[in-house]
């Protein structure tokens, strides 16, 4: 049976997945549209990941911002930027249908880099156990 920490383990290596294959995206020609609903999904995942090893129910939602808010309850330190988080929410599915939407190199650097804080700040609030 799999405890949290594994549940937990399992959304990370998820959500590094996605940052994979933004990173990998952009050192191509793109799709950068795609590229970016990746940053997105890798920070929701990082998200559920405190959530899971905290034993609680994980939102069936793409909104980063209420994700966070969730993840307060647990760990109230984890001081992530909520300007970034909003700006992520929207390349879930927003852009997935926004025949407008066409993302540059720069747009999906700045995702990337908002992933990578993310990330930084959920491995310094989550044990050493959870880590992939």
């Amino acid at each position: 049976m799999r405890d949290q920490a594994d549940l937990a383990r399992g959304w990370m290596l998820k959500g590094d997945s996605d940052r994979l294959t933004a990173t990998r995206l952009l050192q191509s020609s793109g799709p950068f549209d795609t590229a970016c609903f990746h940053t997105q999904q890798a920070v929701e995942k990082y998200l559920k990941a405190v959530l899971a090893l905290a034993g609680r129910p994980i939102p069936r939602t793409h909104d980063l911002v209420v994700l966070n808010d969730e993840c307060l309850r647990v760990a109230p330190g984890l001081g992530l930027d909520r300007a970034e988080l909003a700006m992520l929410t929207p390349y879930a599915v927003q852009l997935r249908y926004d025949n407008d939407f066409w993302p540059d190199a720069p747009t999906v650097q700045q995702a990337l880099e908002a992933v990578e804080r993310v990330r930084a700040a959920i491995l310094l609030a989550l044990p050493q156990t959870t880590h992939p």
